[in-house]
């Protein structure tokens, strides 16, 4: 593993570091490490489960075909019996 030295970090920025690291219950090195990771990640297309849905189904060819639309039906009538 590395070893990576980050100098003239401003007392607010190491405040603030230090009060999520205490948020998520973990040292302030693992919290740049957390950070570091989920900001270097590549991320999924287009992200969230839309992008994995588009990219699971790149490959299928054309669209799907759409059932024929009929008018739609009368709503129920609830009338009070007299």
């Amino acid at each position: 593993m590395a070893t990576l030295t980050i100098r003239n970090v401003d007392e607010a920025l190491k405040a603030s570091l230090r009060v999520q690291a205490a948020r998520h219950g973990q040292s302030m090195e693992e919290e740049v490490r957390s950070i570091l990771r989920q900001a270097l990640t590549p991320s999924s297309p287009a992200g969230g489960l839309g992008g994995r849905l588009v990219g699971r189904f790149r490959d299928v060819a054309g669209e799907l075909p759409l059932p024929e639309r009929s008018l739609p039906r009368k709503p129920a009538r609830f009338e009070q019996p007299e």
